[in-house]
């Protein structure tokens, strides 16, 4: 999953555009529990399908086999928290495990549940490792517990060496200056190649490296590149699971600062009167484009009723109205909406935004 892959998959679709999310078990080895499951939210879909008017019976088939084929391209070895199916007419299918919990449901909408997607990419610690040497310095790309080298867009960077006769036009030339010209040099190179990945995926950056090798960092990439995080210490040919045990205390500071910066950030947008709480007016505000940073709990969902003005919030789960003007997940639809409009969207634990009606947005104006 990345930004572009989840992009895609919140542009609208024809009806019925169909969901399945479904809680898994890591600890279940032949997956018995979990067929069954499928097989019975699959047996729902065929149902809600045939009882839609504006459905017909052979395209209600069609969306239930993408499902089933969605499903037969999950690895039963992969182990995760939750499975999520997408079909929809024209024969688009696609199938997703993440690894966090998702509550079961269908949706029957125009669009994707994509919510629990979006948490996922955005819950999960995503972030750039940049390990600082002078000979390789590599760029690794974290995902939660898992670290990959990011071997592409110009790393890893190995500078043309200073004392070896032949040495490229670029060394020779710093040499003039010393080593210290040349450690400068090709710390530039190490920093463009940073800000072009920066640009097309910005994400928190920790920085490892030696004292040096970090203060010439800070010198040449100025104030373009902010730093979440350091490890000290030196780390050329460490292993990926030696770098996530070293960048672990970062990250986590990183993270708690995240959240206490999310509630500042809030009442600061209130005392501008850039605030907005509670579903009815945030979503209001949502739709005219004006949210440029949404707040939600994780696990708040609503569904409503479509009338020619406005959603109405009701009480209940998804699922549980049925309709042409029911919209399953109203919450859903807030998130997809501020991401279209190019606004940022956080999500924190339950309960963290009990003074805010569960949902909150920062307003562009």
């Amino acid at each position: 999953m990345d930004a572009v892959t989840l992009s895609g998959l919140r542009k609208p679709r024809p009806y019925p555009a169909v969901s399945v999310l479904m809680p898994t078990h890591r600890s279940a080895r032949d997956g018995r529990q979990d067929r069954i499951r499928l097989r019975n939210l699959l047996a729902e879909v065929r149902r809600r399908l045939h009882d839609d008017p504006r459905v017909a019976p052979d395209a209600a088939d069609h969306i239930v086999r993408g499902l089933e084929r969605a499903a037969d391209e999950v690895d039963p070895r992969h182990a995760s928290d939750a499975l999520v199916l997408f079909a929809a007419p024209h024969g688009e299918h696609h199938a997703f495990t993440i690894g966090q919990p998702v509550d079961e449901r269908v949706v029957v909408d125009t669009g994707f549940a994509t919510r629990d997607l979006v948490a996922a990419f955005t819950r999960m610690p995503r972030y750039w490792l940049l390990s600082l040497s002078d000979h390789r310095t590599r760029l690794w790309s974290g995902l939660g517990a898992e670290l990959t080298e990011h071997a592409r867009g110009g790393f890893p960077v190995e500078p043309e060496p200073i004392d070896e006769a032949g040495a490229g036009r670029q060394a020779r030339r710093a040499a003039q200056g010393g080593e210290g010209e040349w450690r400068r040099q090709a710390m530039r190179d190490v920093v463009a190649a940073l800000e072009r990945v920066l640009a097309r995926d910005r994400r928190p950056l920790i920085v490892a490296g030696v004292t040096r090798h970090q203060a010439v960092f800070d010198e040449v990439a100025g104030p373009h590149v902010t730093v979440a995080g350091r490890v000290d210490g030196s780390f050329e040919g460490a292993s990926p699971s030696a770098l996530i045990e070293a960048a672990r205390p970062a990250l986590a500071a990183y993270e708690d600062l995240r959240e206490v910066g999310v509630l500042s950030e809030l009442e600061a947008a209130r005392s501008i009167q850039r605030y907005a709480g509670g579903l009815c007016e945030v979503t209001e505000l949502v739709e005219e484009g004006r949210g440029e940073h949404l707040v939600v709990e994780r696990g708040y969902y609503a569904p409503a009723v479509r009338t020619e003005d406005e959603l109405i919030p009701v009480e209940g789960g998804p699922g549980v109205l049925k309709g042409a003007d029911v919209v399953d997940d109203v919450v859903d639809h807030v998130i997809e909406t501020a991401l279209e409009y190019g606004g940022e969207v956080t999500f924190v634990s339950d309960g963290f935004l009990i003074d805010h009606d569960r949902i909150a947005l920062v307003t562009r104006y």
